[in-house]
């Protein structure tokens, strides 16, 4: 049960069919064979798809000269597409509006695009999309199909998805494609803004029979896929992954393989310029390619220069400000320097004054700690002096050591054989040969050093008798 409700959620989301009943008949009648349902459905229903989203709507202006429109074939969250003529009579330009309508869950905050709430909802015509249309010749004498508009964020894991399509696409078509973004949706219409560019985007049906041969022989073809390289910036999705299935469902796909052209607008809304639906080849999408690109080309170069004209305004503003700014700072600056070179002679003199007393501070404490230093070393080797006791005889109990120090000096002394290691660090404090405190006795074969865990080990137990010899390592 569980695998007819996945098989059934997925040909709705492939087909666009809202309808589940019908969607169950159609899965039913195909014997649940789901690969075989959906190319079936979507081998036959091309003809009406493409004829029901191309009903026209009329647009009905009022006398002060907005416009409204309406119509009966555009359902909620879907894709509709309208066509007027144009104030004489001549059919508009070839390029397709869109009205889109997106997810809620493409709908999210990381790039910062929209700093105030976040809104769904169509866009009216002379608002917001005035920049793009009017550019594109869209105005009072020229009505474009229609207009298409969503508010759009990235979603958390949208880059990560993206880089997974990326490296999928590479490893089962090579590197000869289109260079796809690894970047989620939002993230890559950014970008296309930020170029100027329009955004080329590739939904992907692994599981479609037209998909491989499309991607070997048309994405990698070397011309289309340079030309879009060239000229757009290359987003692809896989509808198995969650934004490439939102965005599938967003745009209503109804056959695959599917391309679409998209622009960024105003207030962060995009517009969908171009769709191709089913397997085309390289010759036949360049030709789709190059006509949107040639007709959106005044929207780019105007965008491009109205940014060129905005930083030339703000830098001239900023050149403005900054003579101002360092010419108020030259007369600040001289008459500062006038009292900063007044208080510069009496803080020297008064910074004299004080280093001659802090120096003179200095030597004595110096002079008085030095002679405190040494007199607590002298005290220190004459206590470790006397606790080592008198040196003892040569015996079978007694042990010799031999002490190098790293100057090469060398001191040697008789211990009992019952003496513990603390007394070889003794002997060695209470010599003063060495200037650091912080040293350990080591010996050399084998090695062995004789740390603060084995100060309370005796000369015996640490195997030093009858005789050893020692050097001294400084720590670092």
């Amino acid at each position: 049960m569980v695998d007819v409700a996945d098989k059934l959620t997925y040909f709705r989301a492939i087909t666009g069919l809202e309808d589940p009943d019908l969607c169950t008949e159609i899965l039913a009648a195909h014997g649940w064979d789901l690969e075989l349902a959906i190319s079936s459905f979507t081998g036959t229903n091309v003809a009406s798809t493409d004829n029901s989203t191309r009903e026209t709507t009329t647009a009905s202006v009022d006398g002060g000269g907005s416009g409204t429109l309406s119509s009966d074939l555009e359902p909620h969250g879907g894709v509709s597409e309208r066509s007027e003529p144009s104030a004489n009579g001549v059919p508009g330009p070839g390029l397709a509006w869109k009205l889109v309508t997106l997810p809620i869950s493409v709908i999210s905050g990381s790039l910062g695009l929209i700093s105030s709430a976040i809104g769904l909802g169509f866009w009216a015509a002379g608002g917001v999309l005035s920049y793009s249309m009017g550019m594109i010749g869209l105005g009072s004498g020229s009505v474009r199909a229609g207009e298409a508009s969503a508010r759009l964020v990235p979603i958390s894991a949208a880059a990560s998805e993206a880089t997974n399509f990326v490296l999928a696409f590479e490893r089962a078509y090579g590197s000869r494609g289109p260079n796809f973004v690894s970047e989620g949706f939002m993230d890559a219409l950014q970008r296309s803004r930020n170029e100027f560019k329009l955004m080329f985007v590739y939904l992907h049906s692994p599981d479609h029979p037209d998909t491989p041969l499309f991607c070997e022989r048309t994405l990698c073809s070397e011309l289309l896929a340079d030309f879009v390289n060239e000229n757009f910036v290359p987003w692809g999705g896989s509808i198995r992954a969650s934004e490439g299935f939102k965005m599938c469902n967003s745009l209503k796909a109804s056959r695959f393989p599917f391309c679409a052209v998209v622009m960024a607008a105003t207030n962060q809304r995009i517009a969908l310029l171009q769709q191709v639906e089913g397997p085309k080849s390289p010759e036949e999408m360049l030709v789709m390619l190059q006509k949107v690109l040639e007709e959106s080309a005044p929207v780019l170069v105007t965008a491009r220069l109205d940014a060129e004209e905005r930083r030339n305004n703000t830098r001239l503003r900023e050149e403005q400000d900054a003579a101002y700014r360092a010419a108020l700072e030259a007369d600040q600056a001289r008459e500062r320097q006038r009292r900063e070179e007044q208080e510069r002679i009496e803080r020297e003199a008064a910074e004299a004054e004080r280093k001659r007393k802090e120096e003179e501070e200095a030597r004595e404490r110096a002079a008085r700690e030095a002679a405190e230093k040494e007199a607590a070393l002298v005290k220190m080797r004459q206590e470790k002096a006397l606790s080592l006791g008198a040196e003892p005889e040569k015996g079978p109990n007694v042990t010799q050591v031999l002490v190098r120090f790293p100057t090469g000096e060398r001191k040697e002394r008789r211990f009992h054989s019952d003496a513990t290691i603390q007394s070889l660090y003794d002997y060695v404090d209470s010599l003063g040969c060495l200037e650091v405190d912080n040293y350990s006795l080591v010996s050399n074969f084998p090695r062995v050093i004789y740390g603060p865990e084995k100060l309370s080990l005796t000369l015996k137990e640490a195997g030093l008798h009858p005789q050893a010899g020692l050097f001294v390592e400084l720590n670092s």
